[in-house]
């Protein structure tokens, strides 16, 4: 590669970095004041061990606000990602408990599977009228329903060598294999938003779909595949959380939606598409993820961190309405 060249990629970063930082100074502000707050009250937030705790934690999470992120930014919304992490989650315990198929050859089947839930919302938002909303929200039910029926509302326990890794192995003797997972699918969900073709048609689609659509650009193709990935984002979750618990549980993912669309609005993805960037969601994913452990650490009772996180994203979401009014000016 030449050195212009290099140069020129190195330029493109730089400016990337100042963007987000800028973009998000507000939140990033919030989120140190929050974690010094922690480590000033408690003696275990700031510990080795209670932080790669937090990043294990978040690891489901951030592969569900990556595809939550691609889903906003063309001003849709997916509320069965929840429940497409039950599906692919039993499903793989249950290949392997259940029907002796080869670990491996289960969670390829079960991911496989969730994605195409994730495909059928595809083909029904891309192909008729129906507000995203109202499609997930039914398919939501529907996922939950049948991870329910699948394990007769049973929990099935799976003593895999396999599925102990992906939910309890570590790298270099410390660091959790999970953390490794989530670092991929956000290299991945970059450079698709950042670095292709694909990426810009979801900023054009989300910024201005009719416009988007007399350019040139497949908008129901886009809808599509966008998505299909958040299917398949949501079914590798599934695997995580049941590898992590070395079980499938039908009530798991029971609510992770309302998480993954808070930190993709705290981290600045405008719900009526077109602006966002992968950088801000990961710290709207770290700021839910550090939310939750240090209100575990402070003994809050469960029922107010409900009502403590819906704040949260009531108030990202009023920021974001101030900023689309100031623009607007």
């Amino acid at each position: 590669m030449k050195s212009a060249e290099v140069k020129s990629i190195r330029r493109d970063s730089s400016n990337e970095m100042i963007q987000m930082v800028k973009g998000n100074l507000g939140i990033l502000i919030g989120f140190a004041i929050m974690c010094i707050a922690l480590t000033v009250i408690t003696d275990s937030f700031a510990t080795t061990r209670n932080i790669f705790n937090v990043m294990r934690q978040i690891s489901v999470n951030v592969f569900l606000a990556c595809g939550m992120t691609m889903v906003i930014l063309i001003g849709g919304i997916d509320l069965s990602v929840g429940s497409i992490i039950a599906i692919s989650g039993c499903l793989s315990a249950g290949f392997i408990t259940n029907n002796g198929i080869p670990s491996a050859a289960a969670i390829i089947l079960a991911i496989a599977i969730g994605t195409a839930v994730g495909a059928v919302n595809g083909v029904i938002i891309s192909n008729t009228k129906i507000p995203p909303f109202i499609v997930t929200l039914a398919m939501m039910n529907i996922g939950r329903g049948f991870a329910r029926i699948y394990t007769k509302a049973t929990t099935i326990l799976v003593d895999d060598d396999l599925f102990i890794w992906i939910g309890s192995g570590k790298i270099f003797g410390s660091i959790p294999i999970q953390i490794v997972f989530m670092i991929i699918v956000v290299v991945i969900t970059a450079i698709i938003l950042n670095r292709t073709k694909f990426g810009r048609n979801i900023y054009a689609v989300g910024d201005n779909r009719q416009a988007a659509e007399y350019s040139g650009i497949n908008a129901k193709r886009i809808t599509f595949w966008i998505f299909t990935l958040s299917g398949l984002f949501a079914s590798c979750a599934g695997v995580l959380s049941a590898a992590r618990t070395f079980s499938g549980q039908f009530s798991v993912g029971d609510g992770a939606e309302m998480d993954a669309i808070s930190a993709v609005v705290l981290g600045g993805t405008s719900m009526t598409g077109g602006v966002g960037r992968i950088s801000g969601t990961i710290i709207g994913c770290l700021v839910i993820g550090v939310l939750n452990n240090g209100m575990n650490l402070l003994g809050i009772d469960s029922s107010w961190q409900y009502v403590v996180k819906g704040l949260v994203v009531l108030l990202a979401v009023y920021i974001d309405y101030i900023k689309k009014e100031k623009s607007k000016g």
